[in-house]
């Protein structure tokens, strides 16, 4: 199993990002797609998550109105676009895969190695 992410970077505040994560070794529509992000002396976070069907999404309200999260089935891809980016969105941001069946999660998953995104002047 493996999931790689990549479109991190420096950006200056009210800038965009997308990130990127690219999924293999296992059946992508069976799995509920996420990102999480961590900040230095902070805990992990889930800031959104996409079901198997694309039908349904969460955001964490901080980030509600300025990113999306996407998937696309033909290439094992899930995507965030981040849109207004704010100092506090700084963080390494993490892809999950998490098995599912309709909104259902079970306790089976798997993270990508992290990327990094600075929002910086």
């Amino acid at each position: 199993v493996q999931l790689v992410e990549t479109g991190g970077g420096l950006v200056q505040p009210g800038g965009s990002l997308r990130l990127s994560c690219a999924a293999s070794g296992f059946t992508f529509s069976s799995y509920a797609m996420s990102w999480y992000r961590q900040a230095p002396g902070k805990e992990r976070e889930l800031v959104a998550r996409i079901f198997r069907d694309s039908a349904m999404t969460d955001y964490v309200d901080s980030v509600k109105g300025r990113f999306t999260i996407s998937r696309d089935k033909t290439k094992n891809t899930v995507y965030l676009q981040m849109n207004s980016l704010k100092p506090e969105d700084t963080a390494v941001y993490y892809c999950n895969a998490r098995r599912s069946i309709n909104t259902i999660l079970y306790s089976e998953n798997y993270w990508g190695q992290g990327t990094q995104v600075t929002v910086s002047s």
